[in-house]
Formats: structure tokens, C-alpha cells, sequence
């Protein structure tokens, strides 16, 4: 047993699967590589037991509170767990000299773990300033939130900040594995079998955190009838049943990911913005990035809109900057806005004929040269060349516009629609090219 099996020896199996199975040692660990993996600088702190005060932060379930653990098994530290929600400045007072007492008469260092630590107030969190300072406590705060935003700057500078991500699905088919494995802390002992389509969905739709798909799993077996063999069939059903959200067939990289896509584009293209909001809304249940969806608005926005309306790009684009700074599930509003908008626009796709005849042109027929008068003209010498000479400023001539030769030979890729505002740029060219004098 570790130090926490020994002190919750009593009700070990009566508490969660997913408190059971939390790792005892660094080598259990599973993810987080970007700062746990070899070499890595947190991990030479907590293998060399030279670790200071830390901050951890990332979204739940990903281990912030498995990884103080252990770090507290690996440094034979004492452990003293507490959640910021329900602590106080006295609590705090009689921990930090427990800990000066405990290492003045056995030499043992105290941790002192705070979940939840962006909850306590600028007073409580100076409280902790001079001792941490020293190494005694060593600080392991956990939070949700970015610790720049939500603790004080006093706090931060005598503090390791680390950011944690969501577990990827590879890593958390790991921790379901260990867990139907392990006959002691996890699920061994009882006659599982599971299909391998419920435990791809149960790590997928669990989105990196882990404390939810073991929970679900272990809902999932406990509650399942047995057969008549004893076995539990643990199935698909039971996986949608077990975390209360069905299986949607979105699978990456294969048919439904791109067939799906395909109709999307399609639906606000042709502008039937309905059918467009059910493709993005079955993308987005089946765990697609927004950033996915969003670069998907903004190709159509330029490729199929363009011109008609380029508000569209421009609400296409602002969606998919919102989208990158708010997250799901928030952005899925912005995102259904910017869908929205596109699907309901004037279509042309002038802009993306014209640069495609353009790139035919480049590629297949003899690269023009710069004319003379368009060369770049403001170096010295280049007046000698001749560069520059007989260039018209187009804002000396009325209306801004002056004829002028801007390739040798002359080439016609951009035919604007006679729709939306593209029909406003239409009109102005014609009227240009037609009217104004030389």
C-alpha cells in the first residue's frame, strides 16, 4: 500500500473507481508528456526531490490531483490535502506550523495541496507568501483557471506554473485498460466483457478527462445484469447509457467526418442555412473542433460568397477568432452566427475563378516580365535603369483612376457577378474603363 491506501484502508474499496485508480508513482502516470516526459524540467524536480512550490492548472480531470500524489509518494513527503473552497486563513495558520513543527523534529517536508486554489482571496494567498518562500510547505495549487488571470503576482513569481492539457483518447484507452486489468483498485475481479467500440466511445466523448470515463465505466459495470456465465457484456449501449449521450457515427479521418463536412460546405453554399446548422450541430456533438468548422466558413465565406457580400468573410473570420479565444461550448453560438450569415448571402465565386485562371497562367504560359514604369523606382541608381519612368500616380487624376499599362500582355481573370455588392463593383469597373479619359 501507498501512504494514501493507508490512510483510507477502511473504505478503499467503497470509494470511486476513478480514486482508486489514481497513479502512486511517476511511471503510472499517464499523459502530460509536454511536462513529465524525460529530461523534462518538472519531472528532474520531482525525481531529484528539489521540487519548490508548483501551480498546475488545466481542465478537470486530467490529473492535477493524481500528479501531487504522486509527487508526494515519489519525495516521501507528508501529505496534507485541502480545497480552497472550504479552507480559511486560520486552517492555513495551523497547517503551516504543523508542517515548521514536523520538520524541525523529523526532517520530513510537508506538501501541502490546495485544489481549487484561484478561490482564495488575495489575503488568503498572501498568508502563504513567507513560508512557501522557503520551501516548507511546498505549494501544489490546482486550478481550472489560467493562474496569470487568477492569483496574485507575489504568489506566481515563488511558483513553478505548469499547464496541464486534456488527455489525448490514446491516453485515456490506457487508463480504461488499467482499470478492467487491475483485480485490486480497479475492476480485475469481476467478468467484463467489453466491446471495443464502447470503450472508443467512452474515450472519445469523455473529452480528455479522465475521472469521467472511468466514472461512466464503472457505472457501466455495476449496474449491467450479468449473463448467465456471470460475464457482463459491456457494450455500445450500455457506454451511451452509462455517460447519458449517445453515439453519433462522426469517426476522424473516415467517411462520416468528411461526408458530413461535405454536406455542411454544400448546404451553405447553397443557401439553405437550416440544413447547414444540423450538419454543424452533428459535428459538433460528435466532438469536432470548432477551429475545424470554423476554417470551413471562412473558405466558403471567400470561395462561394465572396465579393457579393464581403461583410461574410469578415463575420467568418471574426467567428473563427472568437471561437479560438472563448472555446466550447460557448463559441458554438458565434460559430452557428457566421454559418448563418454565409448560408443566407449573395453567392459568386468570382474571386476564386480569378485567381485560379491566374495560376493557370503562372504555370503554363511564359511568366510576364515587370513593365519598365511599375519597377521599383525608390533605390539609388534605379532612375539610371530607367525604373519608374513614365509611372501616373493614379491619385493626380480625377476620380483616382488613369489608364495604364500594368502587365505586357493583357489578361482577364476577375468577372464580377451581377449580384449583391459584386454588382456595385461591376458597375464602377465598367463605368471606369469606359469613361474616364487617359
Amino acid at each position: 500500500m501507498d501512504l494514501f491506501e493507508e490512510k483510507i484502508a477502511g473504505n478503499f474499496k467503497d470509494l470511486p473507481l476513478a480514486v482508486r485508480m489514481r497513479p502512486r508513482i511517476l511511471d503510472e502516470f499517464v499523459g502530460q508528456e509536454q511536462i513529465l516526459g524525460k529530461d523534462k524540467l518538472l519531472r528532474r524536480f520531482i525525481e531529484a526531490d528539489r521540487l519548490s512550490s508548483v501551480i498546475l492548472y488545466g481542465p478537470p480531470g486530467i490529473g492535477k490531483t493524481s500528479l501531487a500524489y504522486c509527487i508526494a509518494n515519489v519525495t516521501k513527503a507528508c501529505y496534507v490535502a485541502i480545497n480552497a473552497t472550504t479552507s480559511n486563513i486560520e486552517e492555513l495558520r495551523k497547517l503551516i506550523n504543523a508542517a515548521k513543527l514536523k520538520k524541525l523534529n523529523s526532517g520530513q517536508k510537508t506538501i501541502l495541496f490546495i485544489d481549487e486554489i484561484h478561490r482564495f482571496n488575495k489575503v488568503q494567498q498572501d498568508v502563504l507568501l513567507p513560508d512557501i518562500e522557503e520551501g516548507n510547505p511546498v505549494l501544489i495549487g490546482a486550478t481550472v483557471h489560467n493562474p496569470f488571470f487568477s492569483l496574485a503576482s507575489a504568489l506566481l513569481s515563488r511558483s513553478l506554473v505548469c499547464e496541464l492539457k486534456a488527455l489525448k483518447e490514446k491516453d485515456i484507452l490506457t487508463i480504461l485498460d488499467r482499470a478492467l486489468s487491475d483485480k485490486i483498485r480497479g475492476l480485475g475481479s469481476l467478468k467484463i466483457k467489453i466491446d471495443k467500440k464502447a470503450l472508443s466511445f467512452l474515450a472519445k466523448i469523455c473529452e480528455g478527462d479522465a475521472r469521467r470515463s472511468l466514472s461512466a465505466l464503472e457505472i457501466g459495470a455495476l449496474t449491467t445484469p450479468k449473463a448467465e456465465d456471470g460475464v457482463i457484456n459491456f457494450d455500445l449501449g450500455v457506454a451511451q447509457e452509462s455517460i447519458q449521450k449517445k453515439a453519433i457515427l462522426y469517426d476522424q479521418g473516415e467517411d462520416a467526418h468528411y461526408d458530413t463536412a461535405s454536406a455542411f460546405i454544400k448546404s451553405m453554399r447553397g443557401s439553405d442555412p437550416d440544413a447547414a446548422l444540423y450538419w454543424m450541430a452533428k459535428m459538433l456533438c460528435a466532438g469536432e473542433e470548432a477551429r475545424f468548422i470554423a476554417r470551413r466558413i471562412c473558405i466558403l465565406a471567400a470561395e462561394d460568397v465572396g465579393n457579393a457580400d464581403p461583410l461574410a468573410l469578415v463575420l467568418a473570420n471574426a467567428a473563427l477568432q472568437i471561437s479560438e479565444f472563448v472555446g466550447l461550448p460557448e463559441a458554438r453560438t458565434p460559430l452557428a452566427q457566421a454559418c448563418i450569415y454565409v448560408s443566407c448571402a449573395p453567392k459568386s465565386n468570382a474571386s476564386y475563378l480569378a485567381i485560379e485562371k491566374a495560376y493557370q497562367d503562372i504555370e503554363k504560359e511564359r511568366v510576364q516580365e515587370v513593365p519598365e514604369h511599375l519597377k521599383d523606382s525608390s533605390y539609388p541608381g534605379a532612375e539610371k535603369l530607367g525604373h519608374g519612368k513614365g509611372y501616373k500616380y493614379a491619385h493626380d487624376y480625377e476620380g483616382h483612376y488613369v489608364k495604364q499599362e500594368y502587365v505586357r500582355k493583357a489578361v482577364k481573370y476577375y468577372e464580377p457577378a451581377n449580384i449583391g455588392y459584386e454588382a456595385k463593383i461591376k458597375q464602377r469597373m465598367d463605368k471606369l474603363k469606359e469613361n474616364k479619359p487617359t
